[in-house]
């Protein structure tokens, strides 16, 4: 068993309450936003530098798009929904733990091992089939890739379940720096400015760390349950499809486009301008994703206390409330944050806010998610998904050969916002939450109008006054929210100063 120090003192015990679960959550996520947040913002350092350093009109940053979409994809299928089923029943029963988790990790390796089977036993009609004929070697890197990423997966869960923030941090953190030390030394040192090297460097960097996990693996009592595992198998398989359709709402528009846009020679060179614009927007898939970290856990560990409901409503209300401030900034700042890219990237900016409104409405998806999964009712969420999934195809379809990558953004929020609001819909029939929806309308109306007062203002204006009229919009939405929902007073540190 691995050493666990926090589980028996759970910070998010009904004792503390829905104010103490919340100072849980908020500690947990900053942590994990230590390696989500900051960690991808570092991975922002890339951005730059393949952009750069890789011109716009050889498309090997849409070859690297489009490739990553498809291994994200993968990753999905070979986790198979067991990061949320182990805690599900990890949780259900503590002192089994170890068994939950070689049972589940157990039907990961197995559909790996199969996967690089098929794409090693069939490389060639696969890279045929991608447009990759010339270049195999970029696909069996990212399989190989991939595969580890998924052994991975259940190992970092594991972590978080067992509340050790600091040794899930340190390791992602560890592939940062790792990939952002190697591709400085390759694309500014030595001048290897080849998209292969980004695939290259990708898996030297995944492979440490998954050299890493061995010690951790060895500490576990591995027992293998055939009847838990028809259990979890039965948790699970909705969730894949959940997890399927909800990835495909993501990626589909960058697998998609080099196979409905008119212009197949220019396909690449302009999915690299959607996907280097996107890499700004993504600063709302970091606060998800450590949210997510952190909240998972807590949810499932409180699904018997009394006050479980209001704890998820105010929940919401605070992610709403930081993810819409987080628009704002990146919206605020853009003309500064453009620079992040290649001059000659920066002609699909105007995706930007769209792409974060459709990030707001997954992460609130997201936050919505759990009235099914809470009662066992996945199924739901892979029919919602699933819908959501039917829409952005759609839109994708018949818009990009028209609108080129402008119909990829719109079909996100197409996409997330029919999932939102059929769970919400249906949520609040088959297990109502009270959520605080007119609080949580006035910050959407308030952020919509200090976005389109920051859209208004004259391009021609000077960047500096531009900026300070936005930087003005900014504070008063700060200020509304230490008015009326984070008063000085009961932050920590600082509070003392304002009772």
């Amino acid at each position: 068993m691995i050493k666990n120090d926090n589980i028996a003192q759970s910070s998010h015990s009904p004792k503390g309450g829905a104010g103490g679960g919340l100072k849980s959550l908020a500690k947990d996520t900053a942590i994990y936003g230590l390696s989500s947040i900051v960690g991808r913002f570092l991975n922002y350092l890339l951005v730059p530098l393949y952009t750069h350093y890789m011109p716009k009109e050889s498309g090997d940053y849409g070859v690297s798009t489009n490739i990553y979409a498809y291994t994200a994809l993968i990753l999905v299928l070979l986790t198979f929904g067991m990061e949320t089923t182990l805690f599900r029943f990890a949780n259900e029963e503590k002192e089994k733990s170890d068994t939950v988790f070689s049972t589940g990790f157990t039907l990961i390796a197995s559909l790996t091992a199969v996967f690089l089977i098929l794409v090693f036993g069939f490389i060639s009609p696969i890279a045929d089939k991608l447009g990759y004929a010339e270049h195999h070697n970029y696909l069996l890197m990212m399989a190989v890739v991939v595969a580890m990423d998924a052994l991975q997966a259940l190992p970092f869960s594991y972590l978080r379940f067992q509340k050790r923030p600091i040794r899930f941090a340190s390791l992602k953190m560890l592939f940062i720096a790792l990939n952002i030390g190697l591709n400085v030394l390759f694309f500014v040192v030595l001048h290897r400015t080849s998209v292969f090297y980004v695939f290259l460097l990708n898996l030297v960097c995944t492979g440490v760390i998954s050299l890493l996990f061995l010690p951790q693996l060895f500490k576990i009592q591995w027992h293998f349950d055939v009847a838990l595992l028809r259990r979890m198998f039965s948790y699970s398989w909705p969730i894949l499809i959940l997890g399927i359709a909800g990835n495909l709402n993501q990626v589909a528009d960058k697998i998609m486009f080099p196979l409905v846009y008119p212009d197949q020679a220019d396909a690449n060179v302009q999915l690299g301008v959607y996907g280097s614009c996107v890499k700004i927007a993504m600063i709302m898939a970091m606060i998800t994703q450590a949210f997510r970290y952190a909240y998972e856990p807590i949810v499932f560990a409180k699904a018997k206390d009394g006050d479980k409901n209001e704890y998820y409503a105010v929940a919401m209300k605070y992610f709403l409330i930081f993810t819409l401030l987080a628009f704002l900034c990146v919206m605020g700042y853009i003309d500064v944050l453009q620079h992040i890219l290649g001059k000659d990237y920066r002609e699909g900016m105007q995706v930007v806010p769209i792409v974060m409104a459709a990030e707001i409405m997954m992460g609130v998806y997201f936050n919505l998610s759990f009235w099914y999964k809470l009662i066992d009712k996945t199924i739901y969420g892979a029919w919602f998904s699933l819908a959501g999934c039917a829409v952005l195809f759609a839109v994708n379809y018949f818009f990009i050969p028209k609108y080129s990558y402008m119909a990829c953004a719109w079909g996100g929020v197409a996409g997330y916002g029919t999932a939102m609001v059929l769970s919400y819909i249906v949520g609040q029939i088959k297990n109502p939450i009270p959520y605080p929806m007119k609080s949580i309308m006035v910050y959407v109306l308030m952020a919509a109008l200090f976005f389109a007062v920051m859209q208004a203002v004259p391009q021609e204006w000077p960047v500096v006054l531009r900026l300070a009229i936005n930087t003005a919009l900014i504070c008063a939405f700060v200020g509304h929210i230490l008015y009326h929902d984070l008063p000085l007073k009961s932050l920590p540190v600082v509070g003392k100063y304002f009772r």
